[in-house]
């Protein structure tokens, strides 16, 4: 059996909220308990919260970070994981509780597929536990995210369905050898799109992520918008277009991209959104956002095995915002998708 790190994340009032649930659910995994290692990184950390973590949570380890930064926090607690040799590391939310069989059988999910190099649990609504909340989830071709089987009936899959998307940040694993060598989580993305980024490098370096159907999570989502969440979805969703494709997909896709733009700049006036998305635009007249752009493309192209035409193959061309009843998105922006990318796909 593989030394195995979880890692949680803390962010404000998380822990005193989510960790008593996660916690026990955790101690109860059906796993040699010698070969777990629990992190817990106290982000935005203050000493009421450093201090409440080590009180409520003595079998792991506490690390401290400042500045709220998920995707950074995760690497910390991944470097750390490394340095203590864990061979497979998770990322939990901590806002979630786990069936005892969660981490055996996303280890199996590693050790039965070679290949494999991600695998994510099959993640139900905690409160309506017979009801999914991801099985994996979906690209769209103009980058947005959104997650697969959202509020199906819960079903028995068997094997490890190969998901096309990328894995939820929710809950999956990663072998540590992969981690090192795609550099882990982008930190400029600070949060939002952080597994979108991590799932394109995971998948570009030529491995597969699957879905770990028999490691069942529980999850207490809770649906809410920001405009600091809207902020980093758009910024990041642009960034990762920026980064992973090739110029002639940007190129393909720039008509449609920029009609969106244009629909969702004149919602913009109307829903009090205007302020995150010309923050959004200020963002990319930095020159140091392209100068990090370009060093990224370059750092990817080092190990890429796959190539960005190949990958978009596995986008869809609609988008669903499950939380959100839209008749305008169903009548005329996902037409209207649907018939460009019946074009552009066959031109990648």
């Amino acid at each position: 059996m593989k030394k195995v790190a979880v890692v949680l994340v803390n962010y404000h009032d998380y822990a005193k909220r989510f960790l008593n649930d996660c916690r026990q659910s955790l101690l109860r995994q059906d796993y040699d308990k010698e070969l777990i290692d629990f992190y817990v990184v106290d982000n935005d950390s203050s000493e009421e919260t450093f201090n409440y973590l080590k009180k409520e949570f003595p079998e792991a380890k506490i690390l401290r970070r400042k500045d709220g930064n998920y995707s950074a926090a995760n690497n910390l607690g991944f470097q750390e994981a490394i340095a203590n040799g864990c061979q497979y590391l998770i990322t939990a939310n901590m806002d979630t509780q786990m069936d005892e069989n969660w981490l055996k059988e996303l280890v199996r999910a590693l050790e039965q597929n070679p290949e494999v190099a991600v695998a994510q649990s099959k993640i139900l609504l905690y409160k309506k536990s017979d009801r999914i909340n991801s099985l994996g989830n979906n690209i769209n071709y103009l980058g947005f995210g959104y997650t697969d089987g959202y509020f199906d009936k819960n079903r028995e899959i068997n094997g490890y369905p190969n998901i096309k998307g990328y894995a939820s940040g929710c809950s999956f694993i990663v072998k540590s050898e992969v981690f090192k060598m795609i550099g882990g989580w982008n930190e400029e993305y600070y949060m939002y799109h952080d597994d979108v980024e991590f799932s394109l490098k995971i998948k570009t370096a030529g491995y597969k992520i699957v879905l770990a159907p028999k490691s069942v999570m529980f999850h207490k989502y809770e649906f809410s918008r920001s405009m600091k969440m809207f902020y980093f979805m758009e910024k990041n969703r642009y960034l990762t277009l920026l980064i992973f494709a090739s110029k002639k997909y940007l190129s393909l896709i720039f008509l449609p991209l920029f009609a969106i733009e244009l629909g969702m700049l004149f919602k913009s006036f109307f829903d009090k959104s205007l302020k995150a998305r010309l923050k959004v635009y200020m963002y990319f007249l930095k020159p140091q956002t392209w100068i990090k752009i370009k060093k990224e493309r370059r750092k990817i192209k080092e190990y890429r095995k796959v190539s960005f035409s190949q990958l978009s193959k596995d986008f869809t061309s609609k988008i669903e915002f499950q939380e959100i009843d839209s008749p305008l998105m169903k009548i005329f922006v996902n037409p209207f998708m649907k018939f460009f990318w019946f074009f552009i796909k066959k031109l990648v």
